[in-house]
């Protein structure tokens, strides 16, 4: 078949390649001049097989009222009237349950664990290299109380088979020994050994050229203006290119069989025309990323500072420094005390760098209220969906692809996908 994918970040660049090789002519259209530009250019390195979780989790409502009288808080809002948002954080809410926290993490964890085979059969079949490390994920605790309250964590590992190992503060040095550094600000730890790190920025764009060499085809700067659908199905999209330097935009129809939406946060304003209610809404991540100047003193792989939701990643001879949630909308500015709590959490678990040389950077995470991506067809005929991964794109990245490649194919997916469709939303 012709099939579009629409967007070029990490899910649509493994779309693209999973649906070349199942043998369909495959076209990306992405605005940016490349790929991995926006939401997959610097996050925070985390391949998180076994530490994954959904953000609507029991105690977040009184978390987050806390979070919001912190300095240095994981959690910001700026409050607006947008119905959206509104909208999206009561669903959030309203899946703040221990039964709806079962079920969401299940899920989760299931792509989860797919998209760990999945990206090692990539690895082997490509030989791509991207500052890759397998040695885990250790979730830092600086209190007794956050160790305490890892134990459904630890149940809902159990359950799904998923390797995991609960640490003192001496097994926590053994796994990171420059927290030797900083031992008395710590407790203990949760180790998931499986997961991994990476820079999806350099992932993507050599899997993008893998998917050239299959024969892909990549439409940079063009802006999706719509989508093309006649009598309920599909039919193609409608673009807009800055062509002829007159400054208006020349319309041009793209037709196809199928298309996959892969927009992150911008999906839903593209699918809604259609009726298509997508609740996904954009919630800000920032990172930085600083240079290595005393190895003894960096991660070795990625500690997630459980007190401010910091993930701090070795990648290669940088640390990626990567977290925090802010709703506030479709807005991409640098907030300065953003920055200050990056720096905080990095130079107090991992002191001795030089954050002076860092790079900042902000991303629009897409996020589902019920922390579960959105993958498979929709009402529409061959319009698919491929998006609302949150913080955990990256990490479900290859095996959502392979989930879209089965479904736009269609052949039955190796893993369940009925509960990750849009229509899990009525």
């Amino acid at each position: 078949m012709k099939v579009i994918v629409l967007g070029a970040g990490i899910l649509g660049v493994t779309s693209a390649y999973q649906l070349a090789k199942s043998g369909h002519e495959v076209t990306v259209v992405d605005r940016q001049s490349g790929p991995a530009l926006e939401t997959s250019f610097a996050n925070a390195g985390e391949v998180s097989f076994g530490y994954c979780s959904p953000w609507a989790a029991p105690g977040i409502p009184a978390k987050a009222m806390k979070w919001l009288f912190m300095k240095h808080a994981p959690l910001i809002v700026r409050p607006k009237f947008d119905v959206a948002m509104l909208a999206w954080m009561a669903r959030m809410l309203s899946n703040c349950t221990s039964e709806r926290y079962a079920i969401n993490k299940s899920r989760m964890l299931r792509l989860a664990d797919y998209s760990r085979i999945a990206l090692a059969e990539l690895r082997a079949e490509t030989g791509i290299a991207y500052d890759e490390r397998m040695q885990g994920t250790l979730q830092l605790f600086r209190t007794q109380q956050q160790l305490d309250a890892s134990a459904k964590d630890v149940k809902a590992l159990a359950a799904d088979g998923i390797p995991y190992e609960v640490l003192d503060r001496d097994g926590c040095i053994r796994v990171e020994p420059a927290l030797k550094h900083v031992r008395d600000k710590i407790v203990g730890g949760l180790l998931t050994p499986k997961d991994e790190t990476g820079d999806c920025f350099k992932f993507t764009n050599a899997l993008a050229a893998k998917a050239e060499a299959l024969g892909v085809r990549f439409v940079y700067g063009t802006t999706i203006k719509a989508l093309d659908v006649e009598a309920g199905r599909v039919r193609g999209v409608i673009t807009a290119r800055h062509r002829d330097g007159d400054g208006d935009p020349d319309g041009e129809r793209m037709s196809a069989d199928a298309v996959v939406v892969a927009l992150g946060s911008y999906s839903p304003l593209l699918v809604k025309p259609l009726g298509i209610s997508l609740p996904v809404y954009p919630v800000k991540g920032y990172s930085l990323t600083i240079p290595i100047t005393d190895a003894s003193r960096a991660p070795e792989s990625t500690v997630m500072d459980e007190t401010y939701k910091i993930a701090i990643t070795r990648l290669g001879d940088r640390i990626r420094v990567g977290g925090m949630a802010e709703i506030s909308g479709y807005t991409n500015d640098l907030g300065l005390a953003r920055r200050s709590t990056l720096e905080h959490s990095v130079t107090d678990l991992f002191p001795g760098g030089d954050v002076s040389k860092a790079s900042f950077w902000s991303g629009l995470r897409p996020m589902t209220p019920d922390g579960t991506p959105v993958i498979g067809p929709t009402k529409v005929a061959g319009l698919f969906l491929n998006t609302g991964h949150g913080t955990l794109g990256w990490t479900m990245s290859t095996g959502s692809a392979r989930l879209i490649g089965d479904l736009v194919s269609g052949r039955s997916p190796e893993i369940d996908a009925k509960d990750l469709a849009v229509s899990r939303y009525g």
